[in-house]
């Protein structure tokens, strides 16, 4: 294939997940010229398949990763203030079973959890009586104690593409469905070679390359000969069950189990609960990955040990899984791999960074320590900047400025009041997706005819327009799963529709 054009920048990152994404805006803020490749969507595999949390790891206390909760829980209070539309505080409810942890153990690690980080927007942690709690009622009657503390809920696939769209904005260039074929060291730079799906390649003049491909990570870094790191990492499948609202509470439920692990059970999308996740260790091929049956048993079973409600497989209306790139720190439990990360700066000629490890939750520390290092090598001396800015929509109250408190609610208010004639659950679903962006989706729009044609319950043709031309939306897979979760209230025949009106819009 025929190199059609040369690109030249600064840095050249490869894979578009949430570390990728977080180096990019990072990178482009400091000055530095950006161009980002993902050879497939934005968060089509890890940074969606999440337990979708911004929280600083309770569990991970018991394996004395104190540094890495400090460091998590410091970020949670930035998340919660940088994107206050797609974050939102969470209260968890922990029955206490007698026959797990003791109860003095847990309430040491709640003092902890509540103390290792300076804690400005979420409630502490507290004892609980059950049968006087409404968390309770859901619960079987032997459960008559528990504890609740606080941490943040987060739409995981949208953290990503408002990163994306920052960096975009401040003028990288975001490249989706287009891979890095190859890339080599020509003196102090890097000559890569980039694929789209069409099969048009161009070439970058890169002067550094960053590798966070995730799951494939030591792949490339092997590719290109520059692996460096001996560590490498450790391949982890984590499976979540969705199924029909086990509770009419906005509390969320973390269980003990008696294999010493852990599961989740969170209010998702106003009418299901969502339940996960398991941790497996994981050969297989990452593009592959996918629960089995029993993954979706042993998560049946967990539930069903708490709740009286019981559910089956018959339940589960949609599943998903991811593999986790993690750490190798030898824990011989995947359950107890470190969520920490690694920076890993070759600098045998032009510089190539991989990205080992890591967890949502401290994407934005990652970037920020990742161009510390990368920065000056390319001749930016500009000071890190993330921890003080909105992403896209979460200046809910001075445009362009962070707030010093958690402010949806006064925003959903004026929002359903400017937009007094959207559906109540459409308007919601709007102010939380896009904050203060939906006014650009919304421009011009007066009445909900202006929306165009309902393509998909809930999914009207501007939005979907608006997906394309911005959020870098190509596939109805794209749209409901991703930019949306409406993939759940979607019948075959409304992606059906949706894959049509794309095709004749040309927008597929």
């Amino acid at each position: 294939m025929q190199i059609t054009q040369t690109l030249t920048c600064d840095l050249l990152i490869v894979g578009g997940g949430i570390n990728g994404a977080g180096i990019a805006r990072d990178a482009v803020g400091r000055g530095l010229k950006v161009i980002l490749c993902e050879r497939h969507d934005l968060a089509q595999h890890t940074s969606s398949a999440s337990t979708k949390l911004i929280h600083g790891g309770l569990r991970y206390l018991e394996y004395y990763e104190f540094r890495l909760v400090r460091k998590a829980l410091q970020e949670r209070e930035i998340l919660l203030r940088a994107a206050p539309h797609i974050i939102r505080p969470l209260r968890f409810v922990m029955p206490h079973d007698a026959h797990q942890r003791p109860a003095w153990m847990i309430r040491i690690g709640l003092f902890l959890y509540d103390h290792l980080a300076r804690r400005k927007f979420l409630p502490a942690s507290a004892s609980i009586a059950l049968a006087r709690h409404a968390a309770g009622a859901p619960l079987k009657g032997e459960y008559r104690r528990g504890f609740v503390y606080s941490d943040g809920w987060v739409d995981d696939a949208r953290l990503v593409v408002l990163n994306a769209l920052d960096a975009a904005e401040r003028g990288a260039r975001i490249l989706t469905r287009t891979e890095c074929v190859s890339a080599r060291r020509d003196g102090e730079r890097w000559r890569a070679v980039l694929q789209d799906a069409r099969g048009g390649q161009c070439e970058v003049d890169a002067g550094a390359i960053v590798n966070a491909a995730g799951p494939w990570t030591a792949r490339f870094a092997d590719a290109v000969g520059g692996a460096g790191n001996s560590q490498g990492l450790r391949l982890v499948k984590g499976s979540h069950i969705v199924v029909p609202r086990l509770f009419d509470h906005s509390y969320a439920y973390l269980f003990q189990n008696p294999d010493k692990r852990i599961i989740f059970a969170i209010p998702y999308q106003q009418d299901f609960t969502l339940i996960g996740t398991t941790d497996l260790e994981y050969h297989g091929d990452a593009d592959q990955v996918a629960i089995d049956d029993g993954e979706i048993a042993y998560l049946c079973e967990m539930a069903n040990r708490y709740f009286t409600r019981q559910i089956s497989a018959r339940d589960v209306v949609w599943t998903y899984s991811g593999v986790r790139p993690l750490l190798d720190d030898s824990a011989q439990n995947a359950s107890a791999v470190t969520r920490d990360y690694l920076l890993d700066c070759n600098d045998s000629g032009a510089p190539l960074l991989n990205v080992w490890g890591g967890k949502i939750t401290t994407y934005r520390k990652l970037a920020e320590e990742a161009l510390d290092m990368l920065a000056p090598r390319l001749g930016s001396r500009r000071p890190s900047w993330t921890a003080a800015a909105p992403l896209p929509g979460g200046d809910l109250e001075r445009e362009g400025r962070l707030v010093g408190r958690y402010n949806f609610d006064a925003f959903l208010q004026r929002f359903c009041r400017d937009y007094s004639w959207l559906p109540p659950a459409l308007a919601l679903r709007y102010a939380h997706a896009y904050g203060t962006r939906a006014a650009r989706l919304l421009a011009g729009a007066t009445r909900l005819s202006d929306l165009g044609e309902e393509l998909a319950p809930g999914l009207y043709a501007a939005e979907a327009r608006y997906l394309h031309a911005v959020e870098w939306a190509r596939s109805a897979d794209d749209i409901l799963w991703r930019r949306t979760k409406l993939g759940l209230h979607s019948g075959p025949q409304h992606v059906a529709r949706l894959k049509a009106w794309l095709a004749e819009e040309s927008l597929a």
